[in-house]
């Protein structure tokens, strides 16, 4: 058994030993790698264009860019020229020289404001170019009207009324009681435009030359004292009067100018005072002797407005000039 043992396994080893050692083969990797950075560079080729931030293959600029330039540049243009300056016109400047205000404006903002002292109180007036924009289409037209339709629509009243004799005829001159009657007003008799005094137009119903009116611009007065809280009023200045709208009270001043959600909501169940209309007629006129002692009067109802208008049109061409900078980039 040890034998047939022995003999089996000298068998394995002499049939290897038997055969020709043949030389390995190696792989090349030449082949196999060049293979593999064919297939890699196909599959690393994308199906669409590169993503690139070159001018070369960004998108062309817009084609309205050039033109949009010329007309912000026509509009700047046509700007300057109807202004005189960026200095504040000489009337405008006399009222603040002269009242006891002192003026906070900021440019680029709407809101501009009037503070000043009296006695122990301190006085805060607050107004808006934006006034001047939300006006409404009627009010717009209203303003400006052409002072010569006016006179056109009086013209035509005075061609109707055909002289018919008599002295107190209307429309008629040489008002006495002549044999072949008075004649009739003709248009060229009426006072031209041009003669009139500048900003005036003539009132067709009395034939009296009146101011331009001016746009209604809402002010916001509040008043306090120390400890004492605040008085709030709304009013509106046109045309050299101040028509206060509205009165209210308020033992906490920072409620009068609520800038938060949480003062406003605390505002909203406050009773602050009854409609000024619903005043005793002898009360709403202190109140407003009361505005006018304090510097609230003519001459800020006609100051404000113009230079609302003045502001606006600065805050505009400083606007054009924005946009056209950022188009231009």
């Amino acid at each position: 058994m040890i034998s047939l043992r022995c003999i089996g396994r000298s068998v394995p080893r002499q049939i290897t030993s038997a055969i020709p050692h043949l030389p390995r083969r190696t792989l090349s990797t030449v082949g196999k790698s060049s293979l593999l950075q064919q297939s890699w560079r196909g599959a690393s080729r994308p199906s669409y264009l590169a993503f690139s931030t070159s001018r070369a293959v960004r998108e062309q600029e817009g084609q309205v860019d050039q033109e949009l330039s010329a007309k912000l540049e026509s509009e700047l243009q046509v700007e300057r020229d109807t202004r005189d300056s960026d200095t504040l016109p000489s009337p405008l400047q006399g009222f603040l020289d002269s009242c006891p205000f002192k003026l906070e404006d900021k440019p680029g903002q709407e809101e501009v404001a009037l503070t000043r002292k009296f006695g122990d109180e301190s006085i805060r007036i607050t107004f808006s170019i934006a006034d001047l924009n939300n006006m409404d289409q009627d009010d717009a037209d209203q303003l400006g009207e052409d002072p010569a339709l006016s006179d056109e629509e009086a013209a035509d009243a005075a061609a109707t009324n055909v002289q018919s004799g008599g002295g107190n005829t209307k429309g008629s001159i040489n008002q006495g009681r002549t044999k072949g009657g008075n004649f009739a007003v003709a248009p060229e008799d009426s006072i031209a435009p041009s003669d009139r005094a500048e900003g005036s137009y003539e009132d067709p119903s009395t034939g009296e030359a009146e101011q331009e009116p001016s746009f209604p611009a809402r002010l916001n007065v509040l008043i306090t004292k120390a400890g004492k809280g605040a008085l709030q009023l709304e009013v509106m200045a046109q045309d050299g009067e101040v028509l206060i709208e509205n009165v209210y009270y308020f033992k906490k001043p920072e409620l009068a100018d609520a800038k938060t959600a949480e003062l406003d909501w605390s505002r909203r169940n406050l009773y602050t005072g009854p409609p000024f209309g619903n005043l005793d007629e002898d009360l709403q006129i202190l109140l407003e002797r009361y505005l006018n002692e304090r510097g609230i009067d003519t001459a800020l109802a006609l100051w404000v407005p113009e230079y609302i208008d003045w502001k606006e049109q600065r805050e505009y061409l400083n606007w054009l000039s924005n946009v056209k900078t950022f188009v231009d980039a």
